[in-house]
C-alpha cells in the first residue's frame, strides 16, 4: 500500500487567471479545430464537443442536431445493425463524418462494427467503450480492430492515468477516452472507491498522449459551460458531455408525467435501469455503478449548445485565446474554494 500526496484538482478547485486580450468580440472566437490522427492518417475538421455514448443522450437525432454545429456524437452502442442502415442512409455526409460508432469488445460487438462500418465510407471514428479501461483485455481488442480497420480513427478508454493512456495509443488508439467516475449520474466512486478528480486527470492522461502524438477526450464531471472550457484548458482535446445534454427532445430518453410536469428519464449505462433494459438485469457478480434520475424536460438542444458554445468562447475572450486551440497555451489556473455566490440559489 502506497499513498500519493500531491494534490489532484477537479472542476470546482479552479478558476482562469484572466489576461489582456487583442479580441473585441466573442465572434471572433474560432471554435474548429483540425486533427489529423496519430495511426489512422485521417483528417477531421470541427467542433470537438461531444454528445456522450449513452442511450439517454447519444441517439441519432441528436447527431442530426448538433452536426448543424459541426459538434460530434457517440452513438450509443444499442441501436441494431438494421436501424443503423437506416439512419445513414438518410443522414447527410455532414452528420456521418461526427458521429463515433461505439462498440464493447465481445465478439459479437466486433461484428457488428465491421457491419456498420462497411455502410459508409464517411463514418470515420469507432469508440471502443467499457468502463474499466485498465484490463488487459481492451489493449488486445485496440490492437485487433486496428488491423481490421487500419485507416480508421480508433477511440478507447476509460481511463485516467497517463501509463495507461500510453498503452492503448502504442496498441492503436488514436484517442483515449479519459474519466472514471467523474459522471452525474455515474457510482463508480461510491460503490469501489476507485477514481480520479476529472481536471487533474486530464492534464495529466493530456500530456501523456501529446507526447506520443494522441489525442484524448475528457469525459464527464462537465456541469456547465465553464467546466467546458476548463477541461479544454487543461489539454483536453475533446470533451464529452452527458448530463448537460440529458433531457432534450433530441436525446431519446423515456418521457415521464409527474405533477403536471414532463420530466425524461437519465440513467448511468452501468445502472440497474440500463442493464435490465439490454442485459435482462444485473448479473449475479456484480453492482450497479450508475443512478436513475427525472431531469425535467428542456426542449431542443439547440439552446444549450450554443450556451456552451458561447461560453467557451468567451472563456478564450477573457484569456485573450484567438482560437480554441490556442486556449490550453493560455491557461493559468488559480486554484479557489468558491466558485459563484448562491445566495439567490443557482439559475
Amino acid at each position: 500500500m502506497r499513498i500519493e500526496q500531491e494534490l489532484k484538482l477537479g472542476f470546482k478547485d479552479v478558476l482562469f487567471r484572466p489576461k489582456r486580450s487583442t479580441l473585441k468580440s466573442r465572434s471572433q472566437v474560432n471554435l474548429t479545430r483540425e486533427f489529423t490522427f496519430k495511426h489512422s492518417g485521417r483528417q477531421w475538421s470541427g467542433v470537438p464537443v461531444i454528445a456522450a455514448n449513452m442511450d439517454s443522450v447519444g441517439s441519432f437525432k441528436m447527431a442530426e442536431a448538433l452536426a448543424k454545429h459541426n459538434v460530434m456524437t457517440a452513438i450509443h452502442k444499442h441501436y441494431s445493425v438494421e436501424q443503423w442502415a437506416e439512419f445513414v442512409q438518410s443522414a447527410a455526409a455532414d452528420t456521418l463524418k461526427n458521429v463515433m460508432v461505439s462498440t464493447g469488445t465481445s465478439d459479437n460487438d466486433f461484428q457488428k462494427t465491421k457491419d456498420i462500418m462497411a455502410m459508409s465510407e464517411e463514418i470515420i471514428f469507432i469508440c471502443i467503450d467499457i468502463a474499466n479501461g485498465y484490463s488487459e483485455h481492451l489493449v488486445d481488442y485496440v490492437q485487433k480492430v486496428r488491423v481490421a480497420f487500419p485507416n480508421k480513427v480508433i477511440v478507447a478508454g476509460n481511463v485516467v492515468t497517463g501509463d495507461m493512456v500510453e498503452e492503448l495509443i502504442l496498441a492503436g488508439a488514436d484517442i483515449v477516452k479519459v474519466g472514471i467516475g467523474p459522471g452525474s449520474v455515474c457510482t463508480t466512486r461510491v460503490k469501489t472507491g476507485v477514481g480520479y478528480p476529472q481536471l487533474s486527470a486530464i492534464i495529466e492522461c493530456a500530456d501523456a498522449a501529446h507526447g506520443l502524438g494522441g489525442r484524448i477526450i475528457g469525459d464527464g464531471g462537465c456541469t456547465c459551460p465553464g467546466d467546458v472550457a476548463k477541461a479544454f484548458g487543461g489539454g483536453a482535446d475533446f470533451v464529452m458531455l452527458g448530463g448537460m445534454l440529458a433531457g432534450h427532445e433530441e436525446a431519446g430518453g423515456e418521457l415521464v408525467e409527474k405533477n403536471g410536469e414532463t420530466f425524461m428519464k437519465f440513467y448511468g449505462m452501468s445502472s440497474k435501469s440500463a442493464m435490465d433494459k439490454h442485459s435482462g438485469g444485473v448479473a449475479g457478480y456484480r453492482a450497479a455503478e450508475g443512478k436513475t434520475v427525472l431531469i425535467p424536460f428542456r426542449g431542443p438542444v439547440e439552446n444549450t449548445i450554443q450556451d456552451v458554445l458561447g461560453g467557451v468562447r468567451s472563456t478564450c475572450t477573457y484569456v485573450g485565446a484567438a482560437s480554441l486551440k490556442e486556449l490550453t497555451k493560455r491557461t493559468t489556473f488559480i486554484r479557489v474554494q468558491e466558485q459563484e455566490n448562491n445566495v439567490y440559489g443557482k439559475e
